[in-house]
């Protein structure tokens, strides 16, 4: 039994996890960071938290929904996420690692790029894009959820997506515009429930839709854990 455990350890997948802050409205979603967190732990996934040394786009207050008058530094605020454990960006070496995973929140569209403000225009944060496309090139499965595919959609040119839905439904999809502005990019959007991936499997990227439907906390968790599974499943 010892040494089968000793094998489990060995084999297990290193997945960095790529932060944008700290909390839904200008960094990574809180629960959609620790259900990833979880769930990698769960599989005895190697888990090392990276996120990019610079300013936020702005920090917001979360409980009037309004910008404070201060700024707020990315990785500083990713540390809250990862316990104090998270390291620049720049730093990570893609061949240290077997995966990348991406949680939502809106920081990833305004801290990881700027599509909050452009839309399919956007930029990507150039170590962010050089990150991204280099797991790519090395044939290296990618995971985003909520609002993160946007990152796959600019990045990588034909690949196939989910944020959930393109029809609002009465308000579950309050962000359903985005399913059509990611096809502007020229991937494919698939409909998806939020229990759901989808797994574009020759490009290697697993998506789900998280928070970008109005469901409740344990249907979140449910889908984010279900898109760690597919992201281990390709590596």
């Amino acid at each position: 039994m010892l040494s089968l455990t000793v094998r489990r350890m060995a084999s297990s997948h290193r997945v960095a996890v790529l932060l944008a802050g700290s909390g839904v409205y200008d960094g990574s979603e809180i629960h959609e960071a620790s259900a990833a967190l979880v769930a990698l732990s769960r599989h005895n996934a190697q888990i090392s938290c990276f996120a990019p040394d610079k300013p936020q786009l702005h920090a917001i207050n979360h409980c009037a929904g309004a910008p404070h008058e201060e700024n707020r530094n990315v990785l500083q605020e990713s540390a809250r996420i990862a316990r104090g454990k998270v390291t620049d960006l720049a730093q990570l070496k893609v061949e240290d690692f077997d995966a990348l995973l991406v949680p939502g929140g809106f920081g990833a569209a305004k801290n990881l790029s700027d599509w909050a403000l452009k839309g399919p225009d956007c930029t990507v944060d150039p170590t962010v894009a050089q990150t991204i496309t280099q797991f790519h090139a090395a044939k290296k499965p990618l995971a985003f959820c909520c609002i993160a595919p946007h990152l796959a959609a600019k990045l990588i040119p034909g690949c196939t997506v989910t944020v959930g839905s393109a029809d609002s439904q009465g308000g579950k999809w309050p962000y359903a515009e985005v399913a059509g502005a990611i096809e502007k990019l020229g991937c494919k959007h698939v409909e998806k429930t939020v229990a759901e991936t989808c797994v574009d499997e020759e490009n290697k990227i697993v998506t789900t839709p998280a928070f970008m439907y109005e469901g409740a906390f344990h249907e979140i968790h449910d889908g984010v854990s279900k898109m760690v599974e597919d992201l281990l499943k390709l590596c």
